[in-house]
């Protein structure tokens, strides 16, 4: 009769298949289709203070346009004008009187023109920052959000691991029982048992860090629950499309891009405002004198600056926008190489990674299945040691595990790509499920068979 322990791990995969399967894929741009996702970025949105730090930088920035389009503000001068010391002679002497004057600086023609040009672009920039903060805080959250899953369900694959090594270790002690099997079959199997608590407390310690992470984004205690219902398998694996087609995507949405460009169309409207700014500005004045019983008198003046340290100031000044421009133009095709080249590199992660989750659907799951099925039933014959039992059982663990983070790496690189982020692709792990130590006892079991001698004598 077939033992139950080998049926369980089929079992897992084909509970788990119909939910992979009935995902359509998504085109790539749409970003994960997750209802609880979907709830949380709504919620970031609303919420988040660096995003509504970003919008307040924006209209900090729109409030600068009025303000370089203005005139200057006008000056008001009072004065006495007064014949000797001998009292006021207003209204007595014709040269004596008292004045009001009102000046009001005009600047060259074009040049308040130029400064508004210069403001609207600012408020440019600040709109490709607010977007490139609200790509980089959403990205933050699907990976948290990944990663959340992730570990969970390496959770749920430590529990099943644990059943394994109890039935396993209730097999084992059967066989002990009636003399096939010796008691070090039973310790090994506690053992591992036991090892599997310490991984549970480093996958716990990570699950609270991505939960708090979560919450930190949509702004709640760090410790608020969240449900995840869905698995890292039920999330659509990213649709692969042409290179050709990200660069068009990247070249006409990349937040940086268009950061480094419009930083350059605000450098060159900078350069025709300092060329503008070599020519004078002008003042009108107009001016009132009363002299009492006498007539008024009135004055007109027109004043112009004299440029007459343009070589230290208005012509360094230019020289210095023509530098700015430049490093402006060399920023932007910095930033369009290096985003080309994390758009290669990630496509290029994409492909390898659903062509290795195909290979381990299609063969490696399927394989260490059997291979624990294989051992376990020898091992109930007495062919084989437990130690083969299981390392049969680690192997099929770190394969699904593997599986899941090779799938969880998809995402990270999707994600990636929709954020068009210039820096390396953060990763989503959750560490990898496995006893290393296995290995390294292989040669210390002898079969089970030849142990039963010394196993009867106990």
């Amino acid at each position: 009769m077939r033992s139950p322990l080998r049926l369980l791990p089929a079992l897992a995969i084909l509970l788990a298949a119909p939910a992979a399967v009935a995902q359509t894929p998504k085109p790539a741009h749409t970003g994960i289709e997750d209802p609880v996702l979907s709830s949380l970025v709504q919620e970031a949105i609303r919420r988040n203070p660096d995003l509504a730090e970003a919008r307040s930088q924006v209209a900090a920035s729109r409030e600068r346009i009025p303000q370089a389009k203005a005139l200057p503000d006008p000056s008001l001068s009072l004065g006495l004008q007064n014949d000797g010391f001998h009292g006021l002679q207003v209204g007595k002497m014709p040269t004596s009187y008292y004045q009001i004057m009102v000046t009001q600086p005009l600047p060259w023609p074009g040049k308040r023109d130029a400064r508004e040009k210069v403001a609207a672009l600012g408020v440019r920039v600040q709109d490709a920052a607010l977007a490139r903060t609200r790509l980089s805080l959403l990205a933050d959250l699907e990976r948290a959000y990944v990663g959340l899953i992730l570990v969970r369900e390496q959770l749920g694959l430590l529990d099943q691991q644990a059943t394994y090594l109890r039935q396993a270790e209730g097999s084992a002690r059967v066989r002990y029982q009636v003399g096939q099997a010796s008691q070090a079959d039973l310790l090994r199997a506690q053992l591992e048992r036991t090892r599997l608590q310490q991984t549970r407390l480093d996958l716990q310690a990570q699950e609270s860090s991505l939960l708090a992470t979560l919450n930190r984004i949509r702004v709640r205690p760090s410790t608020a629950p969240l449900a995840t219902p869905a698995t890292v398998e039920s999330l659509p694996l990213p649709s692969l499309e042409s290179e050709r087609v990200w660069m068009q995507r990247a070249e006409a949405a990349s937040p940086d891009l268009a950061y480094a460009r419009r930083s350059l169309a605000q450098s060159e409207r900078s350069l025709d405002l300092a060329k503008l700014d070599v020519r004078p500005d002008f003042a009108v004045s107009a001016g009132l004198m009363p002299r009492g019983g006498l007539d008024p008198m009135w004055q007109v003046s027109v004043s112009i600056g004299l440029p007459i340290y343009a070589h230290q100031k208005q012509d360094r000044a230019v020289a210095e926008q023509e530098w700015r421009k430049q490093a402006s133009s060399q920023a932007v095709q910095s930033v369009r190489t290096l985003l080309r080249q994390r758009t290669r590199e990630r496509l290029a992660a994409l492909g390898a990674a659903e062509a290795s989750a195909r290979i381990y659907r299609e063969g490696l799951l399927v394989q260490s299945e059997a291979a624990f099925d294989s051992a376990m039933a020898q091992y109930e014959a007495g062919k084989v040691p437990f130690l083969s039992v299981l390392e049969s059982l680690d192997g099929w663990v770190s394969d699904r595990s593997s599986y899941l983070a090779i799938l969880a790496q998809a995402q990270a690189q999707e994600i990636a790509l929709r954020a068009f982020d210039l820096g390396p692709t953060p990763a989503i792990t959750a560490g990898s499920l496995g006893t290393p130590s296995l290995a390294m006892g292989s040669g210390e079991a002898a079969p089970a068979a030849s142990t039963s001698s010394s196993a009867s004598s106990m």
